[in-house]
C-alpha cells in the first residue's frame, strides 16, 4: 500500500479516528456535549473529505478494499445518516440519562458501528466482508440494549439486545460457514476472481458451491430482515433507544445492502436461474409479509420494523430485475441507490419525531401509536413532518418515496418481472391502510381536555426543529424535483 492509496482511505480513517478521541475525551471530560460535538465534527471532516478525493477510476486498496464511485456514494450517504442521528441525540439522551458521562458510550459505538459500514460498502473481498460486518454487528449488540440498565421500564430494551445478539451470532456463524465452503471450492475470497470461477459452475451440480451460497444468502437476509429471517426486527426496533433504531433502520441496513449489490454485480451469481428463483421468493414473502403483520401493530416503531421489511423486498425487485438482459447493472445502481436515499430521508423523519418526542419521557420512548393522539394540536411542526414521512413511505405524490417506488417499477417493467411487480402493488396497497391509520391519529382531536383547560405545547430544541424540517424540505424538494439527486447518481458513476 502505498502514501497515495492511503488518501483515499480518509473517510475511514478519520471516523475510526473519530472513535478513538472520542474515547479518550469521555474518559477524562465526560461532558456529553462535548463529546456529542466531536463526533459530530468527526463525521462532518469525513463527509467533506469526500470531495476533496478523485474517484472516476476504480483504485484497489489491497485485495480486500476497493474505494471507487459506487463506495463514495454509500459512504457519503452512510455518514449523512449518522450526522442526523448524532444530531438528534443530544437532545434524548441529554433528557434520558441520569449519569451523563455514560452517554459518551454511546458515540464510541456509533462510530465504530458506522466504520463497520463504510468499510462494507467499499468491500471486494469476503474479508473485509466479515470484518466489516461484524465491526457493524458487535457495536449494534450494545446500542440495541444500551439503556436497559439504567431505567427500570427499558427492561425490554435489554431483552431485544439477548436477543440480536444471539439470532445474529447464529447467523453470523452460518455466513462465515458457507464463506468457508466457497473458499474451499474456489481458493478465492475476492469477489472479482469467484465471479470469473462462478460463471464455469452450474450452482446445483456442485454442492460445495449450492450449500455455501444458500448459507451466504441465509445470513445476509438476516441481516437484512427478509422473510423468513426477520423474526428479530420488530422486537429490537422496539426495544432500542429511538436513536439506535433509527442506525439499525438506516445505516446498518443501507451498508448491508450496498454490499449484497456490489456482490451480486460482480460475481453475476444472480444470473443463476436457481438464485434468482429463491431471492424472488424471498421478496414476494417480505413485500406481503411485512405490510400484513404491520397492519397488527399498535407501536410506531413495530410499524415502521414491518415496513422496513416490505421496502427492502421493494428494493430486491430493481435489484433482480438485473437478471434480465434487457436491464444494466447501472441501470439497477441508479434505481437502488435513489430508493436507498428516499428510504433513508423518510425513516430518519419518522423516527427523527420519535426521538424528540420521547426526550420528555425517561422511563420509555413515546411509541404507541395512541402517544400522537393530537398531535397536530400541540405541536404542528412534529405533526407535519411525520405526516410527510408516513406519506413518503406509502409512495404518495410530490414525496421523494414516490420517485423512488416509481424508479424500482420502471426497472421492474423494463426487467418483465410481472410477478414481483404484482407483489409490489398489492404490498403498497396495504401498507397505505396502516400509514393513514397513524395519520389520522395525528390529527384527531386529544380525548380528554388538558387539566389547565388549555392546549399544552410540545417544545422542541431549535437543533432538532432545524434538523427534522431540513429532512421534510428534502423530502418534497426531491420529490418534486428528483434530477439533481439523478445527477448526483449518475455523476458518481452509478447510472
Amino acid at each position: 500500500m502505498s502514501i497515495s492509496d492511503l488518501l483515499y482511505l480518509i473517510p475511514i480513517m478519520l471516523v475510526a479516528g473519530t472513535s478513538v478521541v472520542v474515547m479518550l475525551v469521555t474518559a477524562f471530560f465526560p461532558y456529553h456535549a462535548l463529546v456529542n460535538r466531536l463526533t459530530l465534527l468527526g463525521l462532518v471532516l469525513a463527509m467533506a473529505s469526500l470531495g476533496r478525493i478523485d474517484v472516476t477510476e476504480a483504485v484497489q486498496i489491497t485485495p480486500l478494499i476497493i474505494i471507487d464511485s459506487f463506495a463514495y456514494f454509500f459512504t457519503g450517504l452512510l455518514l449523512a445518516a449518522g450526522i442526523v442521528i448524532t444530531l438528534l441525540s443530544e437532545g434524548y439522551f441529554r433528557q434520558n440519562r441520569d449519569e451523563p458521562f455514560l452517554a459518551g458510550e454511546y458515540y464510541i459505538l456509533l462510530t465504530v458501528a458506522i466504520l463497520g459500514g463504510l468499510v462494507l460498502v467499499s468491500s471486494n473481498h469476503f474479508a473485509s466482508f466479515f470484518i466489516g460486518l461484524e465491526l457493524l454487528g458487535v457495536s449494534l449488540y450494545v446500542l440495541v440494549a444500551y439503556l436497559g440498565h439504567a431505567h427500570s421500564g427499558r427492561q425490554n430494551s435489554l431483552e431485544a439486545g439477548i436477543k440480536y445478539l444471539i439470532l445474529s451470532g447464529v447467523a453470523s456463524a452460518l455466513l462465515l460457514f458457507g464463506i468457508a465452503l466457497i473458499y474451499a471450492q474456489f481458493g478465492t475470497l475476492e469477489f472479482t476472481e469467484l465471479g470469473v470461477a462462478w460463471s464455469r459452475v452450474e450452482v446445483l451440480n456442485d454442492p460445495f458451491v449450492a450449500i455455501g451460497l444458500a448459507l451466504i444468502l441465509a445470513g445476509i437476509s438476516f441481516k437484512l430482515s427478509l422473510v423468513p429471517f426477520h423474526m428479530w426486527t420488530p422486537d429490537v426496533y422496539e426495544g432500542s433507544p429511538a436513536p439506535s433504531t433509527a442506525f439499525v433502520a438506516t445505516v446498518s441496513k443501507g451498508a448491508i445492502f450496498a454490499l449484497l449489490l456490489r456482490f451480486f454485480v460482480t460475481t453475476g451469481v444472480f444470473e443463476h436461474a436457481v438464485v434468482f428463483y429463491a431471492l424472488s421468493g424471498v421478496a414476494i414473502l417480505s413485500m406481503l409479509g411485512g405490510n400484513l403483520l404491520a397492519l397488527l401493530q399498535s407501536n410506531i416503531k413495530r410499524v415502521l420494523a414491518y415496513s422496513s421489511i416490505a421496502h427492502i423486498g421493494y428494493l430486491m425487485v430493481a435489484f433482480l430485475a438485473g437478471h434480465s438482459n434487457g436491464v444494466s447493472s447501472a441501470e439497477v445502481a441508479e434505481s437502488v441507490s435513489f430508493y436507498l436515499v428516499a428510504y433513508f430521508i423518510s425513516t430518519l423523519g419518522a423516527l427523527g419525531v420519535v426521538i424528540v418526542r420521547s426526550q420528555m419521557q425517561a422511563e420509555r420512548d413515546l411509541d404507541q401509536v395512541e402517544d400522537y393522539r393530537g398531535l397536530f394540536w400541540t405541536n404542528p411542526l412534529l405533526a407535519t413532518v411525520m405526516t410527510a414521512m408516513l406519506l413518503s413511505l406509502a409512495g404518495i405524490p410530490l414525496t421523494v418515496g414516490f420517485v423512488g417506488k416509481f424508479y424500482v417499477f420502471m426497472v421492474g417493467v423494463q426487467g418483465f418481472q410481472w410477478l414481483l411487480l404484482a407483489a409490489l402493488m398489492l404490498g403498497s396497497a396495504i401498507g397505505l391502510y396502516y400509514y393513514l391509520r397513524i395519520i389520522v391519529v395525528i390529527f384527531a382531536r386529544p380525548d380528554g381536555p388538558p387539566l389547565a383547560g388549555e392546549e399544552v405545547t410540545i417544545e422542541v430544541s431549535l437543533r432538532d426543529s432545524l434538523v427534522l424540517a431540513g429532512l421534510g424540505i428534502m423530502l418534497l424538494w426531491l420529490g418534486v424535483f428528483p434530477q439533481s439527486l439523478i445527477e448526483i447518481i449518475r455523476s458518481a458513476g452509478l447510472g
